[in-house]
């Protein structure tokens, strides 16, 4: 398996033979103001530019979708990517509206999806603390992660935009992954709190699975996010797990 940090949550996998793009940001540095009542709303995001090309970027076989909120897939890769380019999304509704802007080949994640050999099964996750999602539960949505198997492969499982929760140590207890790739960067609403994983998680992901891989990924390119790299790779060290927790740099990749 290789990982990709492209930026942000936007992570490249090549898994079995085949290539997969997930939660496609594809718009230049600054493209739009910050997310209204989030941290640091004043700050425009991405708040870096791609770390590559777009054409190899888009040279897979294959997109994810893990939610439809704009740093998972903005406007810019709606009018980038191939219309005809395989989708993978996580319910009906948010088929329909990758449909509307007009994809021809989407598919709804079930319990049972294969592809080219490749077993993607949906995971739950919740967007916020039980409080959190009492008063934004509309604005925050519902959010899926993945685990990928294959025979030739190590067990792969992405959590998506969740806090840790009930749902993400059953992904983990019953597909026991080789490799957990967190979104960490530790996204903030003010006098609410967190409302994706953040330092603190990566340690609590070790220890449910001592012995997987775990990559820290949408970190920094958001303007809510209030984790950075160095401080997560600080925590990193304190608690003498660098040799299980990767923070890759944009545009960096591993082989696992």
């Amino acid at each position: 398996m290789k990982f990709t940090q492209i930026r942000n949550a936007t992570v490249k996998l090549q898994y079995a033979k085949k290539s997969f793009l997930i939660d496609p940001v594809l718009a230049h540095k600054n493209a739009y103001a910050g997310f209204k009542g989030t941290l640091n709303e004043h700050i425009n995001w991405p708040t870096v530019d791609l770390p590559c090309d777009i054409d190899s970027i888009l040279d897979v076989d294959a997109i994810i979708i893990t939610h439809t909120h704009p740093d998972h897939i903005d406007d810019a890769a709606f009018k980038l990517i191939p219309k005809n380019m395989l989708l993978f999304v996580q319910n009906e509704q948010d088929k329909v509206f990758i449909k509307e802007k007009g994809f021809t080949n989407i598919r709804i994640l079930d319990g049972n999806t294969i592809f080219e050999g490749i077993n993607i099964s949906i995971t739950k996750g919740q967007h916020g603390s039980d409080e959190i999602m009492e008063v934004l539960s509309q604005r925050l949505g519902v959010v899926s992660g993945f685990v990928l198997q294959h025979k030739d492969e190590k067990t792969l499982y992405l959590a998506g935009d969740t806090v840790w929760n009930s749902d993400v140590e059953d992904a983990i207890n019953t597909y026991k992954p080789e490799i957990i790739i967190l979104n960490a960067g530790d996204a903030q609403i003010p006098k609410l709190g967190s409302i994706i994983m953040g330092k603190k998680d990566t340690l609590k992901a070790h220890k449910l699975a001592p012995n997987a891989t775990i990559i820290a990924t949408h970190l920094e390119a958001v303007n809510h996010a209030a984790l950075s790299r160095i401080e997560l790779r600080k925590y990193i060290k304190q608690n003498n797990i660098e040799k299980y927790v990767l923070v890759p740099e944009d545009g960096e990749s591993f082989k696992i």
